[in-house]
């Protein structure tokens, strides 16, 4: 396990680059994003360790980043002043272009990982705003009327764009349809409502509306989606069919899930990060074999494979290596740690 030190700032995300395995960017914030500035991190991984390649301040804190899908140098970050900052770490300028709509913090940012000619962010003004990188204003806005903590692109879709809010609904947006008075807007899904009663199964309790804090879209399987929050819980849905409720629910965790993410390497395998300080790798039980896959599924399958403990304050961000073996990520926390580690080496605790 590698270790770095983001002193005197919080992490608040992580993600590595998509062009190089050997490189991270960190999102922080100083006095845990409560109050002041933030600061962008970009580390190399080398032979000696996690090493600080450079850094920029800006003078409100930073919760989210993104990193480019066309140009290698370039990320943008989401700051708690309602601003969208991208930075060129060849250039010293900061940053190279600045946006500033949102009129509350911005949470979350997420590159289009298709056609990779836009970005959208989502804000606690109860927003999601769609960027070009080359245009000084918005192309669209699509309104959730709920503080919008998470939203991202579709892997397989240039158009499909979700987003999880505090009143405890997934929304799903498809940019083809006309605007209409729904926005774009096609789906939209209780998350806290229970998996439908199976015939000689008692009915599960109704689910209080919690607020939802992360999703993440699954890799492999268009229609599947996770997501978490408040309540402690990471469920999956299928999007072809959200009526049937969570195919999977993965409880365990002590307190709020702040961050999901799916393996880009295995269709069954997500990590968390926890207010609860751990991080934990989930089996979606999408994988079972046999007779016992079907009831594995309908009654909330899937399983926790192991948990690092090793943050000491809230873990917030977490991602997955692209490249390599299969198994490597990076965490942070409000430890001020940065953890590169094998979850495979988790396996099992």
């Amino acid at each position: 396990m590698l270790e770095f030190r983001t002193q005197g700032f919080a992490g608040h995300a992580v993600k590595y680059s998509p062009f190089f395995d050997s490189r991270l960017a960190v999102a922080s914030a100083a006095n845990f994003g409560l109050v002041g500035n933030g600061r962008l991190h970009i580390l190399g991984l080398t032979a000696n360790g996690i090493v600080a390649e450079k850094w920029f301040d800006t003078q409100d804190a930073l919760y989210d980043l993104a990193w480019s899908e066309i140009h290698e140098n370039q990320l943008i970050a989401a700051a708690g002043d309602g601003s969208i900052k991208l930075f060129d770490i060849g250039i010293d300028q900061f940053p190279i272009q600045s946006w500033q709509e949102h009129k509350r913090e911005v949470f979350a940012v997420h590159w289009n990982l298709v056609s990779k000619d836009t970005f959208c962010s989502s804000s606690w003004d109860g927003c999601i705003k769609i960027w070009s990188p080359h245009r000084p204003e918005s192309l669209t806005t699509l309104p959730t009327h709920s503080c919008t903590y998470s939203a991202a692109y579709s892997p397989r879709s240039p158009s499909l764009l979700s987003a999880v809010s505090s009143d405890s609904h997934l929304r799903l947006f498809d940019l083809r349809t006309p605007a209409s008075a729904a926005n774009h807007l096609i789906l939209s899904v209780p998350l806290h409502s229970p998996p439908p009663a199976q015939i000689g199964q008692p009915r599960s309790p109704v689910i209080p509306p919690s607020e939802a804090l992360t999703h993440d879209w699954n890799k492999y399987r268009d229609n599947i989606v996770a997501a978490a929050g408040v309540d402690r819980v990471i469920r999956t849905f299928d999007l072809r069919a959200p009526q049937q409720g969570p195919l999977s629910i993965l409880a365990g965790h002590e307190y709020a899930v702040r961050k999901i993410a799916w393996s880009p390497h295995l269709p069954d395998i997500l990590l968390s990060a926890s207010y609860d300080m751990t991080c934990r790798v989930w089996n979606d039980g999408s994988g079972v074999k046999g007779p016992e896959s079907a009831d594995a599924l309908a009654y909330g399958g899937g399983r926790q494979l192991g948990q690092m403990n090793n943050h000491t304050e809230f873990a917030v961000g977490v991602d997955w290596c692209l490249f390599g073996s299969e198994g490597w990520c990076a965490s942070v926390g409000w430890d001020e740690k940065v953890l590169v580690w094998d979850v495979r080496a988790v396996m099992g605790q």
